[in-house]
């Protein structure tokens, strides 16, 4: 069956939603650690390249599914959280350009340290490749990562807006988003509520990490580097501000990404990022403050 619209399959479009709901997971983290520290993590990428390289080697090492699942949370939580104590908190008090860069220079020495231990060849993280077989919905063939990545990022998005909006933490979390130094005067603790943030986003980093890995099973150095600068310019686009117009803006940069990767003829698929892009730079020439907030007033980010 076929789409009238740019001749596209179901597949495509399914794959889309997928990478969509994947880009979303990417830009909630990005978006969690902004909204308490004000800082864009350059670094998001290098943490579910780390993931990806754990599973990897729980593929080489032949571990069980859920061991190697384990091995991936390990790795990515524990660096997030060595990153948050070593640097962000001692810098926390410097301008957010001395951040930004702290956060390149954390990319550029994780993304190094992968190369000289692993060399540039890459690794093949292969213990979830089952999840590739197509499965058959009304009559339409889809892949189970499809369906998979989803349905897991819908049931994450649920449970952390659960978080923000039931739980002490979630709430202290929204304001020290809103106002971090009014939130720290009236009782909140600065270094638990930036530490649940960074918690968190490494988390949903290893979430990607799996799925990623199930769609591109190669992991090299540069894993998730390119799929972490279109998410970025989906968080912009969405608006950086809030937590829930930079989710749709992942999801929606996703899904274009997408659609135009099935439209798109195999001999011309590197045009893509230029088409890509260049959306980017439209959308923000008419909303430079965001395609899904609201002009003017004060908002909530988290």
């Amino acid at each position: 069956m076929t789409l009238a619209f740019l001749n596209l399959t179901w597949q495509v479009l399914a794959d889309a939603v997928a990478l969509g709901s994947i880009y979303a997971l990417m830009a909630v983290g990005i978006g969690l650690v902004f909204g308490v520290l004000r800082l864009v993590n350059f670094a998001y990428g290098q943490l579910v390249m780390a993931g990806a390289y754990s599973l990897a080697l729980a593929s080489q090492w032949e571990w069980p599914v859920w061991q190697g699942i384990l091995l991936c949370f390990a790795v990515v939580i524990a660096l997030s959280l060595l990153m948050e104590r070593l640097v962000f908190r001692p810098l926390r008090g410097h301008s957010p350009a001395v951040m930004l860069a702290a956060t390149f220079a954390i990319a550029f020495l994780l993304q190094s340290i992968a190369l000289l231990k692993f060399g540039s060849l890459g690794k093949i993280a292969g213990s979830l490749a089952y999840l590739q077989q197509p499965v058959t919905v009304h009559g339409v063939d889809i892949r189970k990562i499809t369906i998979v990545a989803t349905v897991v990022a819908v049931v994450c998005l649920l449970l952390l807006v659960l978080l923000l909006e039931r739980t002490t933490v979630g709430l202290q979390m929204r304001a020290a988003a809103l106002d971090f130094g009014t939130a720290r005067q009236l009782g909140v603790r600065a270094n638990r509520v930036i530490a649940c943030a960074v918690l968190l986003s490494g988390a949903l980093a290893a979430v990607v990490a799996v799925m990623l890995t199930v769609q591109t099973p190669l992991v090299t150095p540069d894993f998730a580097l390119n799929d972490t600068i279109v998410v970025l310019a989906g968080v912009v686009v969405g608006g950086l501000n809030r937590l829930v117009p930079a989710t749709l803006g992942g999801f929606a940069i996703g899904f274009v990404s997408g659609l135009l990767g099935g439209a798109l003829p195999s001999d011309q698929s590197q045009y893509l990022p230029s088409f890509l892009f260049g959306a980017v730079i439209l959308v923000l020439l008419v909303r430079p403050g965001g395609l899904f907030t609201r002009s003017g007033g004060a908002v909530e980010r988290v």
